[in-house]
């Protein structure tokens, strides 16, 4: 593994810290001041005064229809999310003070909002709400031209350092970063086609200096890292996500004309929203509550029973919905790990932390044997080594046992003989859930705890009660370098043992990084 590699998981452990709904608001506001100040000193065409008055009309055209859907279905309305669609299609729209265009720019801004909600599967939307607003607009110019069309202004070299920087701290904290770089390659790569064939290839030598054109003067950057990067609109495998981003990239390199209309960067993205949607749509199911049981002071266990058509791997993750009145901001959808295997289907389990008394929790402790809920995906490459052969670690911290277990579960299940070292890291050693199954696994076990715990199975070792740092996983694992490491648990732990971990030979890692 490479320091590039442990910087990046260092980032992500600092990056953790903050909502990614609040990163990415942050990094669009960021870049309209930018593009604001350049246009105020006359770096960039048009009036600076387009530019809040434009935004002004997004925000309250996205924030009317949001107030008004989200009041007919009962929950809290978010206002991060109505921003942060108005900031990119302020970038995607061309910004006016003409009265007409404003009036286009508002249906943009409504249309958005609406695909949330007419165009969505299972409580997620299929599209892109920006690309979906912006691609109406243009259908709608076709007969009105006043109302305007998307223009992407956002493609200008000016702009191309600030929305790198910026969209790649996004694309750290959501670990999108090689799906976007296959965007962009394919992206780019397709656009020099199109330019040879269009305008003699033969005459127009291939250097740096072009490439660097096509890329700085397009929006290919502001497309992949605030758009394409969208957790809720890419499948769930990263093989998966990686040919919905070559998609993409083929198509919005090479604009296909269908009549009037150019199948550019929005109607692109568009095309690959449908793929991922094809990919996802099977894993939104429902889940019969079964019933609730005690592991530790603080972790507790739900099973579930799945109906029909209920996959995934041992290390994957579910979407689980508990619709309920006035919800917190964090809305009605959290994400857990799976506890149980494969091939305990059709018996499905997850665990979770009390403490925190947001409306979600709380909603989720009073549901009742027999109530359905909705799964709304499956998602995650947290999944072991083809090759049982291959030497694994596993640190896992507090709760962010719960993913091994799964995979721990399955081995046995299936009769797998693997190599697997499990460091087990917990704030007491009451906390330590799901021993039986880890015993069960046969496979030997580093407990961090404060204090000592008792009683400890054959196997188990208890580390002294040192905190967990690089030097000491280093100590704890010296065959480290010879095994696959998986991380599971809080990014600051992640950023910590990083010095430790870049020795592994490779690094799979579940940070609890979501949007």
């Amino acid at each position: 593994m490479t320091s590039l590699t442990a910087a990046r998981n260092r980032a992500v452990g600092a990056l953790g810290r903050v909502s990614m709904y609040r990163l990415v608001l942050l990094a669009l506001a960021v870049l309209a001041v930018i593009a604001f100040a350049l246009t105020l000193v006359g770096e960039l065409a048009g009036d600076p005064l387009a530019l809040p008055v434009s935004l002004a009309v997004l925000v309250g055209a996205i924030a009317l229809v949001d107030v008004g859907a989200q009041r007919l279905l009962g929950r809290a309305w978010r206002i991060e999310s109505a921003v942060i669609t108005a900031l990119i299609l302020l970038f995607v729209l061309r910004p006016t003070l003409d009265p007409a265009g404003l009036v286009g720019i508002a249906i943009a801004g409504a249309v958005a909002s609406a695909s949330k909600y007419a165009l969505a599967w299972r409580g997620r939307h299929i599209f892109n709400p920006a690309a979906a607003g912006a691609t109406a607009l243009t259908v709608l110019s076709i007969p009105f031209p006043d109302l305007g069309a998307s223009a992407w202004w956002v493609g200008t070299p000016l702009l191309a350092l600030p929305v790198l920087v910026l969209g790649g701290i996004v694309l750290v904290r959501t670990e999108k970063v090689r799906v976007v770089a296959v965007f962009l390659v394919v992206a780019v790569g397709v656009a020099l086609v199109r330019t040879f064939v269009q305008y003699g290839g033969a005459d127009i030598p291939v250097d740096a200096q072009i490439l660097g054109q096509v890329l700085l003067s397009s929006p290919f950057l502001f497309l992949g890292a605030f758009m394409l990067s969208e957790p809720l609109t890419l499948p769930p495998r990263r093989s998966q996500q990686y040919l919905v981003a070559a998609l993409v990239g083929a198509l919005a390199g090479w604009p296909i004309l269908i009549g009037e209309i150019s199948l550019g960067q929005e109607r692109a993205l568009l095309v690959g929203n449908l793929l991922a949607f094809f990919f996802a749509w099977r894993a939104a199911v429902r889940l019969t509550f079964v019933e609730r049981r005690a592991l530790t002071p603080s972790v507790r266990e739900l099973s579930f029973r799945a109906h029909r058509g209920f996959r995934f791997r041992p290390g994957q993750y579910l979407e689980l919905e508990v619709p309920h009145r006035r919800p917190d901001a964090r809305g009605t959808r959290r994400e857990f790990s799976i506890v149980s295997a494969p091939a305990e289907l059709p018996e499905v389990r997850i665990a979770l932390r009390e403490g925190s008394q947001s409306s979600y929790k709380q909603a989720l402790a009073r549901v009742e044997p027999g109530q359905a809920l909705p799964v709304t995906g499956v998602w995650g490459d947290f999944v072991l080594p083809a090759r049982t052969d291959a030497k694994v670690l596993l640190v896992a911290a507090g709760i962010g046992v719960t993913p091994f277990v799964s995979q721990l579960r399955q081995a046995r299940l299936a009769g797998e003989h693997r190599d697997i070292v499990m460091v087990y890291v917990a704030s007491a050693a009451e906390e330590l859930a799901f021993r039986d199954d880890i015993v069960a696994a046969g496979i030997p076990v580093l407990v961090v705890t404060r204090d000592e715990p008792h009683d400890l199975p054959s196997g188990w070792r208890w580390s002294g009660g040192a905190r967990l740092d690089a030097a000491g996983l280093v100590d704890l694992v010296p065959d480290l370098a010879e095994r696959h490491a998986y991380i599971s648990g809080p990014p600051r732990l992640i950023a910590e043992l990083a010095p430790a971990l870049a020795r592994a030979r490779s690094l799979t890692t579940d940070a609890f990084a979501g949007y």
